[in-house]
């Protein structure tokens, strides 16, 4: 499990969560852009979601309550168990992840500009990551019991 996240790191997330709310879904259109020039990653995702912008307004608002609650990490139980079990059932596997952080952080910095200094990044390629150590070890035991199962 990661360390836990730092307060800079909670203060940065928390002062950025205004412009997420603003632009989130043009940084989560943007990421996906990024995100599918991989045609083996593409092709996990349902792509009449991404066509009628479903799936970046999802992500979007995922990413907004992260930012909001990430000083409340239990307000996000529900939302992290739901996005788990979409994980395990599109085949989302912890070599996933890179290519994600790879394609958000600089969708981060295209949308935003000026806004999304070195430090704002920082924070959110550490708070990310803290996510996504949480999700994989909860997918990767959800994989173990349905091979149980």
């Amino acid at each position: 499990m990661a360390a836990p996240l730092s307060e800079q790191t909670i203060a940065t997330i928390k002062a950025i969560a205004p412009a997420l709310q603003q632009h989130g879904v043009e940084i989560t259109t943007r990421m996906y852009q990024r995100l599918f020039q991989n045609e083996e990653v593409r092709a996990m995702f349902d792509q009449a979601a991404q066509a009628s912008g479903e799936q970046p307004r999802r992500l979007a608002a995922a990413i907004l309550g992260y930012a909001q609650n990430v000083d409340k990490l239990q307000n996000l139980t529900g939302a992290v168990a739901r996005m788990v079990r979409r994980h395990v059932d599109t085949g989302v596997k912890a070599e996933h992840y890179p290519l994600v952080a790879d394609a958000l952080l600089p969708a981060i910095r295209d949308v935003l500009g000026e806004a999304a200094t070195d430090e704002v990044l920082a924070a959110w390629g550490e708070a990310y990551w803290f996510l996504a150590d949480i999700l994989i070890g909860k997918e990767a035991d959800l994989y173990a019991e349905q091979e149980l199962a």
